[in-house]
């Protein structure tokens, strides 16, 4: 029997922190959008730094999501081409499919590590489209001291201040922090289009894109109604 990458101990914890972390964001978001409700309508006055705080929120949702449908096979595809041809062939075209989505997250990743790194002090990756190796460092790349607009630097951050900000205090949040799910997200859809690859090479999988698992429940019903 093949083996189901899924079912390895990376596959069942990286399941199991993007389904944590859809959660925990879905909470927060809901959390911190009616506290500005009731302190809105009912107090007058609300949280300055909510809106933004929602928004990176939303961001990190996205970008989690995107990486979580891969594997759930959630995202929307047209398969009118390739439901006319014979199952060699289209399992052919679904190795074809997911090679090029690797090639364009990698990518994707380093676009993401280079954005990120400009606010993290770290070095951005040399090489038009794949990486040669590292840029050097100097004292003016150092750009952690960018904050966002309105959310407040938390208390139990402060230890980052002398690592990154050469001890001068963050009067707001570094936005090396709410910027981290760019590579991040980067190397989950990675992470996932090569775990989907091998699913489809090994025979776990059978395409990129949703099923139409939907359409025979709706005709497994509508069966079902002229039964009856």
């Amino acid at each position: 029997m093949s083996h189901d990458p899924d079912g390895s101990v990376l596959g069942r914890f990286v399941n199991e922190l993007e389904e944590s972390a859809i959660a925990l964001i879905l909470g927060a978001m809901t959390i911190i959008t009616f506290i500005n409700v009731v302190l809105r309508y009912g107090f007058n006055t609300g949280l300055i730094w909510g809106l933004e705080a929602t928004s990176f929120l939303f961001a990190w949702l996205v970008l989690f999501g995107v990486s979580y449908c891969v594997k759930v096979t959630a995202h929307l595809g047209v398969d009118a081409i390739i439901n006319l041809v014979s199952p060699a062939a289209r399992r052919g075209l679904a190795l074809l499919a997911a090679a090029l989505c690797i090639l364009y997250a990698f990518l994707l990743f380093k676009g993401a590590w280079d954005y990120w790194a400009n606010f993290a002090n770290l070095p951005q990756t040399t090489g038009r489209w794949f990486p040669t190796g590292f840029e050097e460092m100097g004292r003016t790349s150092y750009r952690a001291w960018y904050a966002v607009v309105d959310i407040p630097m938390p208390e139990w951050l402060r230890f980052l201040e002398p690592l990154m900000n050469e001890g001068e205090e963050y009067e707001k949040l570094p936005r090396f922090i709410p910027y981290f799910i760019l590579p991040f997200g980067a190397a989950l859809l990675l992470f996932r289009f090569v775990q989907a690859g091998v699913r489809i090479w090994t025979g776990h999988r059978d395409s990129l894109i949703v099923s139409h698992e939907a359409e025979d429940a709706v005709d497994d019903v509508a069966h079902m109604n002229r039964e009856d």
